[in-house]
Order: structure tokens, then C-alpha cells, then sequence
């Protein structure tokens, strides 16, 4: 078998879509001839302090001369490229989406790690991405040659499809941490001058990531009265997320920029009719039927086309729930995903 040490920065457990990625390949590696070892970083990855690069110097070197190490990248990204070139390794960099897009990142900071991120790139040997969009990006604002680049979409398992909530109110689900990048402030002004429907929200989403942008949107919702019609729950387990997925009526995604979103593919493989917008890769992962797509950051724009998926007669929403269900049988396997990463680290490893 292949040896390699797939590396990733703090708790790989937690319910992000990341980790979920890296979760899943991790553990399929096998089937696929990669005798894969997790090691940890320390959490604070895409920020490390002096120590923290440190420690990641001292780890990296316990690994054998003809490990290839695959990073993600939202340690990856932020590796500065002394570090990199005491690594001595073969490496597979992966790529979700840049670290300098994160939406809210101080331009001084994006700047900053636009230029780690650029030249960290330009010492892997190959790049693993989970989208066209994001492979487009790394090629034309990155400088990685397209030759390096491999595109590994997150898989997606299969799943009943969904009953609804079976009367009203309208049960809206919004999956996704909590951080300005996900638009929960846009999605929340959507909803406002949509009070006179019967609807309510449910945000599923870790709350740890930024507390400032969770603070901001507690004290928004009740601004606007919406206290008793969206929820936040805060990080759910995967049977609780099931339940949510089946008994949502609408799927909705606010988000202003996604290096694939794989809660859209979730919510297709449940045929449920979403309306989404269109930042980064979310435009492609979802089929223009299966889905009201709006440009991001317009609260008006999503208000009107959540306003038309919930009209009385529903023929809209039933329309973009089957194509949502006919586009769920084309949607990749995990075991696709693992196995187009397991070729590049087999094919680096000649």
C-alpha cells in the first residue's frame, strides 16, 4: 500500500463541511490502497502563532522521508513557505476554497494570506480541489498550473426522500457555521417583510467559529421580532440533521461565496426545492431546475424568490423538488470522491 499522512489542523470531528470531507476520505482510503495515518495540528490553523508553526515543524518531522503528506488546506494556506521547505516531503495540498475569500477577513489579513497561500501552492506537487469553480480560481488568481490540479467533488450519500413538515407552518432549514461567509444576516433581512406567511427557520451550524457574527445575528432576529420563528440550534449530530432534512419543506443558502456547498447536494439527495445563491461553486453543484438561484448579499432578491417557492398553490416548489430528486442520481459516491484522491497520491508516490 501507499503510505501517506493526510494533515489536518484541530478537531476533525467537528460538524463542518471540511471536515466532513476529510472525515470520509479518511476513512475509505484503504478500500482504496492508501494506508493513510491522521495527524493533528493544532486548532488555531488559519492564524498559528509562532509556537503553533513550530509544533508543526516538529510533527511533520516525525513522518518518514517517503510519506507524501496531504494538507488541507485551511492549514495548507496559511504555512509560510520557510516552513514548507524544511518539510522535505512529497505533498498533495487540499484545497476547499482560498483561505483569503473567507468573507469578513480584514483586507490587510486577506492580503496576507493571499500571498502564503500563492506561494505555498507553488511548492505542492499536486493540488486537489472540490470544485470546477475553485480549480478555475487556483489556475487563474493562484498561478497553479492546471496539470497540477485533480477535481475530487464531495460525495454524497443516498437518502429517503423528504416528507415535509405535513402542514404549516413552513419549515425553512439552513445548514452551515456560523460565520459572516454564510450570509445568515442576509437571510434573516430576507425574511422580514416576509412575516405575513406561515414559516419558520431552523440554522443548523456550529456557533464556536466567530461568537461575534453569532452575537450579531441573536440580537438581529430579535430586532426584527423573529424570535420565535427562527431557531438557532447550534452543532447537531448526524441522526438530529436527518430529521431536519426530512421534515424541512424549503432548503435555503445565503451564502456569499462556497468552494462547493456540500449542504446543497445534501438537501438534492432528500429532493428538496431550494433556493440558494450563487457565490463561488454553489451556481454549479445544484441544476438550474433544482433551485431559485439569486446573487448573493441582495436580501431582496432572496426574499422574493423564497416568497415564490411559498405561494399557496405550490406548483412552483413541487417543480424544483423533483428536479432536485432527478438530480440526486447523478450526484457522486463518497467511494468516487476517495478514490480520485487515492490516484493522485498513488500516482505521486511512482
Amino acid at each position: 500500500m501507499t503510505r501517506a499522512i493526510f494533515v489536518i489542523p484541530g478537531d476533525i470531528g467537528l460538524p463542518t463541511g471540511g471536515y466532513a470531507y476529510d472525515r470520509r476520505v479518511l476513512a475509505l482510503f484503504a478500500d482504496h490502497g492508501i494506508e493513510a495515518t491522521h495527524m493533528a495540528l493544532p486548532d488555531t490553523y488559519p492564524s498559528p502563532s509562532p509556537a503553533d508553526l513550530e509544533e508543526t515543524r516538529r510533527l511533520i518531522a516525525t513522518t518518514r522521508p517517503d510519506d507524501i503528506l496531504l494538507i488541507d488546506g485551511l492549514a495548507y494556506g496559511a504555512m509560510p513557505k520557510d516552513l514548507l521547505a524544511t518539510f522535505n516531503r512529497r505533498i498533495v495540498a487540499l484545497v476547499h476554497h482560498p483561505l483569503c475569500l473567507e468573507e469578513g477577513t480584514p483586507p490587510d489579513r486577506a492580503h496576507e494570506l493571499k500571498r502564503l497561500e500563492t506561494a505555498a501552492l507553488a511548492l505542492a506537487q499536486r493540488v486537489i480541489v472540490t470544485s470546477k469553480t475553485t480549480a478555475l480560481t487556483l489556475a487563474t488568481d493562484f498561478d497553479v498550473p492546471d496539470d497540477r490540479i485533480t477535481i475530487a467533488e464531495p460525495g454524497t450519500d443516498a437518502a429517503q426522500r423528504a416528507k415535509g413538515s405535513g402542514g404549516r407552518p413552513f419549515r425553512l432549514l439552513a445548514v452551515g457555521t456560523i460565520v459572516p461567509r454564510k450570509g445568515y444576516d442576509v437571510l434573516v433581512d430576507a425574511l422580514v417583510p416576509l412575516k405575513s406567511l406561515d414559516w419558520r427557520l431552523d440554522i443548523a451550524g456550529a456557533t464556536d467559529r466567530s461568537p461575534a457574527t453569532v452575537t450579531a445575528l441573536r440580537a438581529q432576529i430579535a430586532r426584527h421580532g423573529l424570535t420565535d420563528r427562527v431557531t438557532i440550534l447550534g452543532p447537531v449530530d448526524e441522526a438530529h440533521l436527518s430529521r431536519l432534512y426530512d421534515t424541512a419543506d424549503v432548503f435555503v443558502m445565503a451564502s456569499h461565496y462556497e468552494g462547493y456547498g456540500m449542504v446543497l447536494s445534501e438537501a438534492l439527495a432528500r429532493g428538496l426545492p431550494i433556493v440558494c445563491t450563487t457565490g463561488g461553486a454553489a451556481a454549479e453543484t445544484v441544476p438550474d431546475g433544482a433551485a431559485v438561484k439569486v446573487e448573493p448579499a441582495s436580501p431582496r432578491a432572496l426574499a422574493w424568490s423564497i416568497g415564490r417557492v411559498l405561494e399557496e398553490d405550490g406548483q412552483l416548489r413541487r417543480s424544483i423538488a423533483d428536479a432536485a430528486w432527478a438530480a440526486a442520481t447523478q450526484l457522486p459516491r463518497w467511494n468516487d470522491t476517495a478514490r480520485t484522491v487515492a490516484a493522485v497520491i498513488k500516482e505521486l508516490a511512482r
